[in-house]
């Protein structure tokens, strides 16, 4: 059994750490929250200590360290707003703990480099959550796409719309400068997901860039790519949001379509079993993506763009 130790434990995201710690037998000692909004913590572990100062938490845990106590912590999960993972990364490093971080590993890649120097200086790894290469469906799509790499690259339409508040934009989320913009907060997962599946970046076109919708077309070693992105709810389709849903996630390759909006609910525990057992997704793995999604948080929309996603033609005729 390992010891844990969690990092924003009030937030949106936490729950599925702390549920993916209690399934996978391990035992949570400590949690840090600037909010004390934090009753969950009665349902997965009522006995960890509780910490609002981020200084008491790190003396909390590198005393621990010190006496060698069976209670210190071989892990800490970091669920903190985005800005603020490299720095909590470095603190698992410095009481001797692994990391398991989540999306986005960090916001910039030579932050990166610097988190694999510290790997090597102090032996510890850090671990981030890629659960879209466990989901059943996706897996099964890589594996026949294996099947038939040989084939002409393949055309490929992702659609992802989310919808969220306003409440967003006032939120830390809605300050690039603290989640990298919705490419970066909300979509890595998804380059992620199109770098797995289709391989590395040969160009990339940016086609819209707003506060709350991007979209662009990417060149991939197997495949070319016209994608959407969206926390607007007037973009979810009529029958989504019909039947009260609030998410749509759907890729469409050489005209057939996949729709995946089901099939998250054990997807951390998933990826918690996989970095257990030594086989968890570590900086390599997230390269690409943040590379990618810094480019188009940094880029400018092509003024004579490729192949456009049909939610963007549809937009752009709208008005």
């Amino acid at each position: 059994m390992k010891n844990f130790a969690i990092t924003g434990v009030a937030g949106y995201i936490a729950p599925r750490h702390l549920q993916a710690i209690k399934e996978t037998g391990n035992n949570l000692i400590a949690a840090l929250d600037i909010n004390d909004s934090v009753g969950i913590l009665d349902k997965y572990s009522p006995n960890s200590s509780f910490f609002i100062e981020f200084e008491r938490f790190q003396r909390h845990l590198d005393k621990l360290r010190r006496a060698k106590s069976e209670d210190r912590a071989d892990f800490i999960s970091i669920c903190t707003p985005n800005f603020l993972h490299d720095s909590h990364i470095r603190l698992a490093f410095t009481i001797e703990a692994d990391a398991i971080c989540e999306k986005p590993l960090v916001l910039n890649p030579w932050n990166l480099d610097a988190l694999e120097v510290l790997e090597q200086e102090f032996q510890k790894k850090v671990y981030t959550i890629l659960q879209l290469r466990v989901h059943e469906q996706l897996v099964a799509l890589k594996e026949k796409l294996h099947l038939h790499s040989n084939a002409s690259k393949k055309e490929v339409v992702l659609t992802y719309i989310t919808s969220r508040g306003k409440w967003y934009d006032y939120s830390w989320k809605g300050n690039p400068q603290k989640s990298g913009g919705i490419a970066t907060n909300i979509g890595v997962h998804f380059f992620d997901l199109l770098i797995w599946l289709f391989g590395n970046v040969v160009s990339s076109e940016l086609h819209i860039s707003e506060s709350r919708r991007m979209s662009g077309f990417l060149e991939l070693e197997n495949a070319y790519v016209s994608w959407y992105l969206s926390i607007e709810s007037d973009d979810l389709p009529y029958e989504v949001k019909r039947n009260g849903k609030t998410s749509y996630r759907c890729i469409t390759i050489n005209g057939e379509e996949m729709q995946f909006s089901e099939g998250f609910t054990d997807l951390h525990t998933r990826v918690y079993e996989r970095t257990l057992s030594g086989n968890g997704f570590g900086i390599q793995d997230a390269r690409p993506s943040i590379e990618l999604v810094y480019n188009l948080r940094n880029g400018r929309p092509t003024q004579k763009p490729n192949s456009k996603h049909p939610y963007l033609v549809n937009l752009e005729n709208h008005f």
